[in-house]
This record gives structure tokens, sequence and C-alpha cells, in this order.
């Protein structure tokens, strides 16, 4: 009777060991349920020799196995943590997926940068370009500008008003950016206010100068090397031809003794930190082939490039005008040669660009240059980036014509001959997104003036000094 009693208590607690671990098997590894099993196996195998010994042992290394796999799972955590800790993104991250595969998703979220061209030295730039498939042509890029101005000045001129108000640029810029053949469209309305002369509306000068399509060109590309074909920009000065391009809304005075755009064929190569091109054009856009324009830029490093750029007429043409206040192609500049030495500075939020230009304009009776003359000028442009979209532009310039009334040299300023100019712009500029809103505040004042054969500002052409106030809005998209 005791046996049997014994019996039936060492039949319980056998019971009770084997359900206090089947809690722990159900949460061990797929090791630790396979190891379990073939101690419950050996565990019912010895039951009836030694019950309470093989369920302790048994019990004991489903306990050692879930320890192990519990600190395998918190070493694996940790790993876990330290790799988000350490990720830039700032974004929750997919816990499932590999460490590694975090900081690959961040370039697709990236927006895509704006084009090169249209050129624009800032602070301005071009909108996000839109990309359209286009056929046998793959993907081309659209992306373009509507701004309207206002200008008031004061001593304006006889025929001038001292108010405007006009579109100063609804254009549209199409291109294929990739690939052996390339090319640029560029379309629309513009203006190309100028300091020291009257103003003339967009509509005469979209009609009368460089027509709705004033940019346009093919261009093939073989590594540093392309070839260019068409209506291109011109090769010289440090400004460029329209107002949003530039850090101020009216070009300068040098830049009114350069082309702008030319008919021709351009190459370009870059080798290192050296850029040339070389161009054949009709320099004012004459319709006569006979101009030669070269560049050579030396980049020292990413912040400091000097530029040497020079162009000349290698023949003749008078080209006469119907009607000369609407006409890209002066005279005694479409004859000229013309120098330009250009350093460029930027580094984080500065932009400096000095340079000299100079120009020479030979005597030439046959095609009415009965005495030349030359020219000297200089000129800064500098930009200042602020927060908040906020900057500041300035341009202070000086540019002197060679010669004396008394000796008749050619008038290549428009005051007289002999004659010199000084003018200072500053340009405040706000940006949001594709909005900008900024102004200029210029005066202009001549220098050497012989009131008996000259003419400056004012009903009578004698007032020295031109200010004038413009302020242009739109966006670029």
């Amino acid at each position: 009777m005791m046996n049997k009693t014994y019996g039936v208590c060492l039949g319980l607690l056998a019971f009770g060991l084997a359900g206090f671990g089947a809690p722990a098997s159900h949460a061990a590894s797929r090791l630790a349920v396979d190891e379990a099993g073939n101690g419950t196996e050996s565990a019912s195998t010895s039951a009836a020799s030694s019950p309470t010994t093989s369920n302790a042992v048994d019990l004991q290394h489903r306990i050692d196995a879930l320890k192990a796999e519990l600190a395998d799972l918190n070493t694996e955590l940790a790993a876990a943590k330290d790799g988000d800790s350490a990720t830039p993104e700032a974004a929750p991250q997919d816990q499932g997926a590999p460490p590694a595969a975090a900081p690959a998703a961040a370039p697709a979220a990236a927006a895509p940068m704006p084009l090169p061209t249209p050129s624009m030295s800032g602070p301005l730039a071009t909108g996000i370009p839109h990309e359209l498939p286009a056929g046998p042509f793959g993907k081309i890029e659209v992306t373009g500008i509507l701004s309207g101005m206002g200008l008031t000045e004061g001593n304006h001129i006889p025929g001038d008003s001292p108010t405007h108000w006009d579109l100063s640029n609804g254009q549209v810029f199409i291109q294929k950016t990739s690939g052996m053949f390339q090319f640029y469209l560029q379309g629309g309305a513009y203006n190309i206010p100028a300091l020291g002369v009257p103003f003339v509306s967009t509509g005469n000068t979209t009609s009368n100068i460089y027509g709705p399509f004033p940019v346009g060109y093919v261009k093939l590309v073989k590594g540093n090397f392309n070839v260019e074909v068409g209506e291109l920009p011109t090769l010289i000065g440090a400004e460029y031809t329209f107002s949003f391009e530039n850090m101020n809304i009216e070009r300068g005075l040098l830049w009114g003794q350069e082309p702008a755009i030319s008919r021709g064929i351009q190459l370009n190569d870059t080798y290192k930190k050296l850029t040339v091109s070389f161009s054949y054009n009709d320099g004012f856009f004459s319709n006569r082939y006979s101009t030669l324009s070269g560049l050579l830029t030396w980049a020292f490093n990413s912040a400091n490039s000097l530029t040497f750029a020079a162009s000349g007429n290698a023949g003749a043409y008078a080209r006469i005008p119907s009607n000369p206040s609407f006409f890209p192609t002066p005279l005694l500049q479409n004859n000229e040669q013309v120098y330009n030495l250009i350093y460029t500075y930027t580094k984080g939020n500065v932009t400096v660009t000095p340079y000299y230009q100079y120009t020479v304009v030979k005597t030439n009776p046959s095609i009415f240059i009965p005495v030349g003359a030359h020219t000297n000028g200089g000129a800064v442009l500098a930009n200042y980036n602020f927060k908040h979209g906020i900057s500041l532009s300035v341009r202070p310039e000086y540019i002197k014509s060679s010669g004396a009334p008394a000796t008749g040299e050619a008038n290549l300023l428009g005051y007289g001959s002999g004659t010199g100019a000084f003018s200072f712009t500053v340009t405040p500029t706000f940006v949001k997104d594709a909005f900008f809103l900024r102004g200029d505040f210029s005066i202009v004042h001549v220098t050497n003036f012989d009131p008996t054969t000259g003419f400056a500002f004012g009903p009578t052409g004698l007032n020295l000094n031109q200010p004038r106030g413009v302020i242009e809005a739109g966006f670029l998209f």
C-alpha cells in the first residue's frame, strides 16, 4: 500500500514538471525546440528508472537554451539601434530592411538639379526642369520664365518717357541635354533694358532685334568636346543678354560695346582645368560671316578662375539700318576688336567678378569711319546671398573713349567723341521657390563732356546724370 502511494506521488510530480517545461519550449528558438524534443524523448525513455533526475536535467537544458537565444536577440537589437542612430536621415526607418538599405534611398528623394542653360550668373537660377518624352529624341527638358517690369527715370531724352511698364520676359526653353546629339531652343517675348540708353518696348525689341526665337542651336557632343551651330550667345563679356540671366536687371555700360547674340559655329573643349572655345560668326547679328571669337578659361580651383576673351571682324561691313532705333548691328561696334580679361571668385554666399575691357575701331572711310577710336573700361560685378532668399548685387563701372571733339574720333559711347561714363547699380533680390522680386537703383554720369558737340541726357542733352529705378517680378518654372 505504501509503495502504491509513493508511485502516485511520483507520477503527479512528473506531470507537474512536464507542464512547467511546456511554456519554456514555446519561447525557445528552432534549435532549442529540437534540443527540447530530444530531451523529452530521452526523459520518456528513462522515466521508469529515474523520473525526477531526468526531468530536472531536461528543464535546465531548456532554460539554458532560452537564455542563449535571448542573449542573441538582445545583441541583434543593440546592433540595429546603433545602425539607426548612425543613419543621417531623420525619417523613421523600416526596421525589417537591412541597415544598409536606408542610405541608398536618399538619392531617390533628391530634387533634379537646375540646368546649365540658359547661362545665369545668379542670384536667380533656372526652374526645375520638366521632362517630356520626345520619341526618337528621347527625353527633352522644358523650363521657362514669365516676368514683368516697371521703370522710372530722370532726365529722359526727347522721344522717351519718364515711366514705363512692360513684360520683361515671357520665354520658354526647350533642350535635350544627353547623348551625342543635343539641342537648345529659346523662344518668346523679351526686353533688354540697358543703362544710359532710351527704353525700347518689349514688342519692338522682340520684333526688330533678334526676333521671337533669339537663341537656338544644335550641339554634337563627344566626351569633353562639342560643336554648336545656330544662333549662339556671345563668348565676350561678363554679362549675359537677358535680364533674368544677370545679377542686375539692366545691362551695363561695358556690355553696350560687346556683341550679344551671333549666328555661326562654335567649338568647345575642356582639358583638365582649361576650357577653350572658338567661334566663326556674324558679329553683331550682321548676317555677314567675317567675325572670329575665342575664349580661354583657366580654373585655378573650385572658387577661382581667369578668362581671356577676344573677338574681331576680319572683314569690313557697313549694314545700313532702315530704323536705327531698332537695330542689332551698329556700324562702329560691328567693325571693332574687343578684348576681355575676367576674374571670377565664387565661394559660399559670395560671387565677385572684376573685369577689364578694351575695344578698338580702325579708321576705314570706305565704310563711313573717317577716324577710328578705342575705349578702355572696367567693372566689378558682385553678389552676396543672405538668408531667407534675400541677396544684394552691386555693379560699379567706368568706360572712357579716346579722342576729342576737335579731332573727330568715332563716337563709340554715344555721348560724343572722347567722352567717358561712370555708373553704379545696386540690386536687392528676393527669391521664394519659383517666385522672384528685385529692383535696380542706378545712376549714370557722363564725363569729359563737350556741350557743343556731345549729347547726354535731358530734353536739351546737357544733363550729365541719369538716375533710374527698375522693378521686376515673375516666376521661373
